[in-house]
């Protein structure tokens, strides 16, 4: 693993994006793989290490999370912004197609992106999102990111993190740790604190004001993506439901499924079951 950053600009100016990459530096063969809402690209370690003989994986942290830069205009936070950075992204890679894995969040910008005339995406996979996502959803997330505690220990901060995240299923405890750690840091009076900016609540907030607290609905860039493109759904996913799961198989891409049992949102892609089926898409 190697670590990287690189410079994006937003209209206040430049802001760092940190991410990591595995595999051989100049094999032209790129999967971007990239996380949820308040994660970190370090989620991907085991994917990218069981795709790292096929690929060179660049796993960036989005803006204003994990190692990467805050803005400091908050309601920057957002998909055009997101977008912009990944374009900055691909193009220091110096590759014309890259491969897409995007769980939530990062689903919706590998969406947004491949849409797009003339997308750099050449497959797609989007993990537990799609172009509906819940209110309800949107509801449960939106209590816990607002305020994000501190904690006195890593143990503490991990306890947390399986109650918040209780819907990525039964994990082990390794699993557990390395998912707390990536996303944790600890300042200088010795307490743990979340590794992402507080200030993405405003934007997410924003978003959630505008549908008026109903779903929100994205078709129009979805039924824009003409790449091959896999969909994973938990099974007891509340974000993408099986009803949108189904449009998505007969309109745009006419994407491929996958339900994976025993998760709600979103399957994290730590075991070989859930690697397999996203490894096989993307070597077809």
């Amino acid at each position: 693993m190697r670590e990287g950053r690189v410079n994006c600009l937003s209209n206040e100016g430049f802001h760092r994006m940190a991410y990591v990459e595995w595999g051989v530096a100049d094999n032209p063969r790129v999967l971007v793989c990239v996380h949820g809402l308040t994660r970190c690209g370090r989620d991907f370690d085991f994917l990218a290490q069981a795709l790292e003989n096929e690929y060179r994986v660049v796993c960036p942290d989005v803006v204003g999370r994990g190692l990467s830069g805050w803005l400091k205009t908050k309601a920057l936070y957002g998909l055009p912004q997101y977008c912009a950075d990944m374009a900055v992204l691909i193009a220091r890679l110096g590759v014309e197609s890259v491969d897409w894995v995007g769980t939530s969040m990062g689903g919706l910008i590998g969406m947004a992106l491949a849409a797009q005339p003339d997308s750099p995406i050449r497959r797609l996979v989007l993990n537990d999102v799609g172009p509906v996502i819940t209110a309800a959803s949107l509801q449960r997330i939106g209590d816990y990111l607002g305020n994000p505690p501190r904690f006195a220990t890593l143990d503490e901060a991990e306890r947390y993190i399986r109650t918040v995240s209780a819907s990525f299923g039964r994990l082990t405890d390794a699993q557990w740790r390395h998912l707390t750690v990536h996303v944790v840091r600890q300042d200088a009076d010795g307490q743990y604190a979340f590794r992402y900016d507080p200030g993405i609540t405003e934007s997410y907030r924003a978003a959630q004001l505008a549908s008026g607290d109903k779903d929100i609905e994205l078709w129009p860039l979805y039924d824009a993506i003409t790449c091959p493109t896999l969909v994973l759904r938990g099974a007891q996913s509340d974000l993408l439901t099986p009803a949108a799961l189904l449009a998505m198989q007969s309109r745009g891409p006419r994407a491929q499924a996958i339900e994976i049992p025993d998760v709600g949102h979103a399957p994290m892609l730590l075991d070989g079951t859930q690697v397999t089926p996203v490894r096989d898409f993307l070597l077809q």
